[in-house]
């Protein structure tokens, strides 16, 4: 069953609002929903004499400012002539009697739910793509002998470059008969770098080959 208000304009009309509102947030319900805007919509700001309306008021008002957060410059609407007859309090009315109800939203359109969905749509995809995980991998790069130039082969590796990767600290490791190997970290955006390519078809390829014999992973973890 529908509530109806009338003359809310009026002290009378107040009055009833001010009755049917005790006890209660909104006009229907524990959330704002469409009546409580059909209702401020016909409402004058109140006065102090109706606490439990100004706290409603109040209440949808700071609502529709959440939802609409352009500058309003004010408006005042004219023709509005009080009525010298006291309103009934409020009553109930069959359903769907509403005809000279005001809604301020109208009913959603399909293109109101498309376009709904196709933001949703977005953010999920923008969300996701924030959730990318990163690890921190630690490499062994080995050269082919102990005549290999290591400056040249760090300056070889750290050259290679792609979105989602990033070379970090690095230093040459002994491994016996005057080899070295160099041990260099990198941090990978796990949806951009996999590292086994990174290895198979960069660092192990010309012109890396030159002075890099083979790679192996040390070290990976997650970030």
């Amino acid at each position: 069953m529908a509530i109806t208000f009338t003359d809310l304009h009026t002290e009378a009309g107040l009055g009833s609002l001010e009755e049917f509102l005790q006890g209660k947030t909104y006009i229907s319900g524990d959330r704002i929903s469409k009546d409580d805007v059909k209702v401020f919509a016909a409402v004058s700001k109140p006065g102090e004499g109706f606490p439990n309306v100004c706290r409603w008021y109040e209440t949808v008002s700071s609502a529709l400012a959440a939802r609409f957060p352009g500058v309003a410059l004010g408006v005042k609407i004219g023709g509005q002539a009080a009525s010298p007859a006291p309103a009934p309090a409020a009553k109930s009315a069959p359903e769907g009697d509403d005809d000279d109800d005001l809604d301020l939203f109208g009913d959603e359109t399909e293109e109101d739910k498309k376009a709904a969905e196709e933001r949703e749509a977005a953010k999920k995809a923008s969300s996701k793509k924030k959730e990318s995980g990163k690890s921190s991998v630690l490499l062994d790069v080995k050269p082919w002998d102990d005549e290999t130039d290591m400056k040249k082969l760090e300056e070889t590796v750290r050259s290679i470059e792609m979105p989602g990767l990033l070379w970090g600290a690095s230093k040459l490791v002994p491994v016996g008969y005057g080899i070295k190997k160099l041990q260099i970290m990198m941090t990978i955006v796990d949806d951009l770098v996999s590292v086994d390519t990174l290895i198979e078809e960069r660092l192990t390829v010309e012109p890396c080959d030159e002075f890099i014999q083979s790679c192996d992973i040390v070290a990976f973890n997650k970030i």
